[in-house]
This record gives C-alpha cells, structure tokens and sequence, in this order.
C-alpha cells in the first residue's frame, strides 16, 4: 500500500508545479492538519485515491469550507483495506481554538474510543496533528507534544505514529523517531511518502478480533450484494 502523508506546509510540487507522475500509483493520501482545503481537494481529485484527515489547530475554516470529497477520522477507527487508521487530530491548548486540546481533555477522547478499540483489536496507523510528548515536540506551550499519546502509543504497539504541527523550519528538525514500544513515528510536515507490505498488518477480516471481523465480513457482503 503507497501512501502519501501531508501536513502544515502546502508543497508547490504538488500544486503549483502538479504533473501527473507526482500523485501516480498512490493508494492512499493521509493529512496530519493545517492544509487549505482547496488544497486536499485538489490532492484527492488528482490522484483518484482516498484522502483522510484531522484537524490541525489552524483549521477551524473547515466549518465552513470542508475539504469535499475527503473522509474526517476525528476519534474513529477507519478500516482502509485492512490497515486500521485512527484519528487524533488538535495540538495542545493556548488559546480559543475548535481544535486545541489539554492533555487531560486529549486523554478524555482517548478515554472513549476504549469500547472502539477493543472491538477492533487496536489499530495500525496513529494519526494526529501533535507531536507525541518528547519525541520531535518543541518545550513552548503550542508545539508541546501529548504525554497521554505514549500510553496509547505502549498499549497498542501502532506500526506508525504520523503527525505534523512541528515544522522544518523551526530548526532541531528530525524526520523520524522510533518510539519506545517500536512504533515508528513520522513528522510528515510538507509530505512524506512510504509503502507499507500486505504483511504488516492484517488482511481485512482477518484482525483476529472475532465481533469486529464479523461486522467487516458483513459489511462487504452487503456492498458486493448492492452493486
């Protein structure tokens, strides 16, 4: 599965100068946040793939202009082919904001995805705008990153973390860090790309979580049976 992450900067590669071998034989595009939505639309019309996003602290416009034909994963578990995406998208709280968090209110959502997960057997991909605490974060206020992500982070044992918020230009910028419970995660400010091997997670169906394989079954079933 190629993937293409995106996050905080609008790459003139990919839309000033778009040609279309840029965005080919992509599967999926992921946004970590602070994108114009004009510009995840173009994204997602161009490449003819799936586009998931959450929130960064800097898109409150969403409300007003959503970019269309994208798929919002805030506190879900979205199922793509089998790889288990979830959103957290908000950074830190410092001001009025529809997407700024503290960390107990952040540990809260957390909190009531519980029942989610467990039905689910966890998740393979994290996806968030903020930095986990200590791993590519910033000491100010703003770009602190959220302690309760590593408990998330140590109980589930994701593949990937990616995140944005914090950007290259801020200096001490490193691309990639390998969290304690070997979760790699992965700053995807600009964009990042990467393939992730049928082998790495579980076929769809196939999570060993039997109520949750069950419901996918179905799902499917019924979306063969409506076409």
């Amino acid at each position: 599965m190629k993937i293409l992450c995106v996050a905080d900067e609008e790459e003139k590669a990919l839309w000033d100068y778009y040609t279309p071998d840029k965005l080919a034989g992509l599967d999926l595009i992921i946004s970590c946040g602070d994108l114009h939505s004009d510009y995840l639309q173009f994204l997602v019309t161009m490449s003819g793939c799936p586009l998931l996003y959450v929130h960064g602290n800097h898109d409150d416009s969403y409300k007003r202009c959503p970019p269309w034909g994208c798929e919002c994963i805030e506190d879900q578990v979205y199922n793509f082919q089998g790889l288990r995406v979830l959103g957290l998208g908000g950074s830190m709280w410092y001001r009025p904001g529809d997407h700024m968090f503290t960390e107990q209110q952040m540990k809260r959502r957390i909190s009531r995805l519980s029942a989610t997960l467990m039905i689910t057997g966890g998740f393979d991909v994290l996806v968030t705008h903020a930095p986990v605490r200590g791993l590519g974060d910033l000491d100010d206020l703003p770009h602190r990153g959220y302690q309760c992500f590593h408990e998330l982070l140590n109980k589930y044992h994701p593949l990937y973390m990616f995140h944005g918020h914090v950007h290259q230009s801020y200096g001490h910028f490193e691309r990639v860090h390998v969290h304690p419970g070997g979760t790699r995660v992965i700053n995807t400010c600009g964009s990042y790309r990467l393939e992730i091997l049928p082998g790495q997670y579980p076929p769809r169906g196939q999570t060993g979580s039997g109520l949750y394989d069950l419901y996918t079954r179905l799902k499917d079933a019924s979306r063969r049976g409506s076409c």
